[in-house]
């Protein structure tokens, strides 16, 4: 799902959308006791910015209005890692992943599946 850079995440708000994913919807004061020296009425303009960008969705039926991711977490990875590819390196997704490991030391387990997604990608060519 393609959107408009300005509807991307600032790192505030992906701290929010953390707490989110991992915890499922919730009211400011659930974000908050989860953000660490995060205040009150900063969060809950943050999540009124974010509702208005769509980036989360507003449940008002209860006096506590609860909150929720509008995207998955993948979603959200995969719009923002577009963007940086189509930015930074020029379209070209081959140099984003050699910057990242030459940056970065990536774990065995993470090693073997990109060998597994390079195969599947090899084979999908021939």
């Amino acid at each position: 799902m393609a959107r408009k850079p300005s509807e991307y995440p600032t790192g505030a708000e992906l701290a929010i959308l953390q707490v989110l994913w991992q915890n499922g919807p919730g009211t400011v004061r659930d974000v908050q006791s989860r953000l660490e020296g995060a205040g009150y009425t900063t969060v809950l303009k943050t999540l009124q910015i974010m509702t208005e960008k769509g980036l989360v969705t507003r449940d008002a039926s209860e006096r506590a209005h609860r909150y929720d991711a509008a995207h998955s977490e993948e979603e959200t990875q995969q719009g923002i890692l577009g963007d940086v590819v189509e930015r930074a390196y020029r379209g070209s997704a081959g140099r984003l992943v050699l910057q990242a490991l030459s940056s970065k030391r990536a774990s065995r387990e993470e090693l073997e599946e990109i060998r597994r997604l390079l195969d599947e990608l090899e084979e999908e060519e021939a």
